[in-house]
């Protein structure tokens, strides 16, 4: 399906918003009003006071998420700010409750200091099961992210990160089936090493994928590049164990994998005919990948997969929040941990019994996707 802009601004605009509260008990008489509000709401209220554990019992949060945003790195759009993020923070939630029957409350931040999100996110947190973090930008999200897991006792996921590496990694196992290749053995290139691409690295060598290679907007991350940050001189160490050092045309050679978390356009024909036989592309960037699969696949990919839904072998982070958050707001988890993260990428490959080069990863529309993730995370 293409995309036509005026067709969907008019949508959008007819339509305002996408979701909405409602009530879940009803206020037909006054003995309803009684109850639900004065003078019954304030025994609730002093119970809550003096036993605040108790609130997953008695209120919306056991069932409510927040879905947070400062908007600075709205999809592929980069720092478009809180009203560019609310169009997509409110589909998360749209997705969240259609799919998992969770409630997704969209909160968009007119702040991108590190310090006020951090207040702010743990000030409001009592309402919420959750925090679903979106659309941050790197380095900021590490360090938000990792404060918030230590310092609240409601599970923390910044989604641009471990959603995508979760399905990237599913992805991954059931396309090394494919092309009858070892895993552990491949040769991966990530083009973003932001975010989704530090995460997806991370994952991948917790799963003993060794030979990785990241890229940023200057070249290949190598231990020695005098111009890296915290961050990237941590990736340096931890990955390219060849010590590649060079532009995309180099990290390519003889690759298995790339991996695309960057932008339109930046994987060339030239690029993927380099790599090793029987390669696999998963070209990621949203909304325009940086290569098409026609013409990956007429280069010589065996296995193409992008982010979008009107392509075969859609990796999006759809398919992985909201079975995590389902499943950890259910078993009243706290933390989200790489290893309820790596159960989660293999229960989710689990669900293709027989994977071939146009059906690596289920559908969206798959009901049983967010009942398997669920079930891994419990």
């Amino acid at each position: 399906m293409k995309s036509n802009p005026k067709k969907i601004l008019a949508a959008f605009k007819k339509q305002g918003a996408r979701i909405e509260t409602k009530a879940r008990v009803k206020l037909k008489g006054k003995k309803d009003f009684s109850l639900w509000y004065t003078p019954g709401v304030g025994v609730a209220s002093l119970h809550l006071a003096e036993h605040p554990e108790d609130a997953r019992k008695m209120s919306l949060k056991k069932n409510s998420v927040a879905i947070i945003s400062d908007g600075s790195a709205v999809l592929g759009l980069g720092n478009i700010g809180p009203y560019g993020a609310l169009p997509v923070m409110e589909g998360k939630a749209l997705i969240f409750k259609e799919k998992a029957g969770i409630d997704g409350w969209p909160i968009v931040l007119a702040t991108q200091d590190l310090e006020e999100i951090i207040r702010t996110v743990k000030a409001i947190a009592p309402v919420f099961g959750g925090i679903n973090l979106e659309d941050i930008s790197a380095p900021k999200c590490f360090a938000i992210e990792q404060r918030l897991s230590e310092e609240l006792d409601i599970p923390v996921m910044h989604d641009d990160q471990h959603g995508t590496a979760i399905v990237t990694l599913a992805g991954l196992i059931n396309a090394a089936k494919v092309v009858k290749k070892n895993l552990e053995k491949l040769k991966v290139v990530i083009s973003g090493a932001g975010a989704a691409g530090t995460a997806i690295a991370k994952l991948l060598l917790a799963v003993d994928v060794r030979d990785i290679i990241l890229l940023d907007r200057i070249g290949t991350i190598y231990a020695g590049r005098t111009d890296l940050n915290a961050h990237k001189a941590e990736l340096a160490v931890l990955t390219n164990p060849r010590k590649v050092a060079g532009d995309l045309g180099a990290a390519m050679r003889g690759a298995d994998v790339f991996v695309g978390v960057s932008g339109k356009g930046l994987l060339s024909a030239e690029h993927v005919a380099s790599m090793a036989s029987r390669s696999i592309v998963f070209a990621l960037a949203n909304p325009d990948p940086e290569i098409l699969p026609d013409a990956a696949r007429k280069a010589g990919a065996a296995v193409v997969a992008t982010g979008r839904s009107d392509y075969q072998n859609q990796i999006n982070n759809a398919l992985v929040f909201p079975g995590i958050f389902r499943g950890a707001l259910d078993a009243g988890v706290s933390k989200i941990t790489e290893e309820t993260k790596l159960r989660a990428a293999r229960a989710l490959a689990g669900l293709i019994k027989r994977p071939t080069a146009d059906l690596i990863i289920p559908d969206l529309l798959d009901a049983r996707v967010v009942k398997t993730v669920a079930k891994a995370v419990r």
